[in-house]
């Protein structure tokens, strides 16, 4: 029981990354709030860890809009008393297309669903969070950070990049308030996520390259699972991390180290 007693709000909580951090938050005894859009998948995902014996509510919000953001936040504290774990998860690949097709609505999406909501997620919960310390985990990727070959994902890489600088200014600006704040950067994970991904003319931007024995090495080119970088994620938000903070760390088995 790691996380025994303290509050966690996941966002992007219903599918997912998202969604095994939760089961796995409520199976080590916390309190687990669960945000997204979709109130349906949220309730899915809530009736699931309280079957297995957990505590969850679903909390609806939109994470590039602040005002959902602090009505969020705020129902999460009015449920449980305080706030100390928040996984910023939520985000959306958005639209990979060459520079001169992607419509400057399209930037302006990704950008405001991945960096500018992490930013609001941040905002809005970092007050309750001052008096008793906690664990702040962004996802970031792969993208951006350690891999630029994917061709047309400016919007999408500029956005990842920005969540880790962001991390690292907070991790030092909180560290006197007893906040960790920590980043993780998956590869190739096994999720929803590219489902509500659009892509367009991505050959005519791409360099050709070819790796004939699988783009992961450590898996022979198997993805990863989101139940493994749930793991990860447990281990920032709980005291096993806790000396470690403004951190970035690759999930991704060997990944971007090849792809870069």
């Amino acid at each position: 029981m790691r996380l025994k007693d303290r509050v966690a709000l996941i966002t992007g909580g219903g599918s997912g990354i998202g969604e095994a951090t939760a089961k796995l938050f409520a199976r080590e005894g916390a309190k687990v709030a669960v945000l997204g859009r979709t109130r349906e998948k949220l309730d899915e995902v809530v009736e699931a860890i309280r079957r297995a014996g957990g505590e969850a509510e679903a909390v609806t919000g939109d994470v590039s809009d602040y005002g959902d953001m602090e009505r969020a936040v705020g129902e999460v504290v009015d449920r449980w008393g305080r706030l100390d774990i928040v996984f910023a998860n939520a985000g959306t690949n958005g639209v990979w297309a060459p520079i001169d097709e992607l419509k400057p609505e399209e930037w302006e999406h990704t950008i405001a669903s991945n960096l500018t909501g992490t930013f609001f997620t941040i905002r809005a919960a970092v007050p309750h969070m001052k008096e008793k310390g906690g664990s702040i985990v962004v996802t970031s990727s792969v993208n951006g950070t350690r891999m630029f070959s994917n061709s047309g994902a400016s919007a999408y890489a500029t956005a990842k990049a920005g969540q880790v600088a962001l991390t690292k200014m907070l991790a030092l600006e909180l560290a006197k308030h007893r906040i960790r704040v920590n980043v993780i950067c998956p590869g190739a994970i096994t999720t929803e996520i590219e489902q509500h991904m659009e892509t367009r003319d991505l050959e005519e931007a791409r360099e050709p390259v070819e790796y004939p024995e699988g783009e992961i090495p450590l898996t022979d080119g198997k993805p990863g699972s989101a139940d493994q970088v749930a793991q990860l994620v447990l281990f920032l938000a709980s005291d096993e991390s806790s000396h470690i903070t403004g951190t970035p760390v690759w999930i991704d088995g060997g990944q971007s180290l090849m792809q870069g």
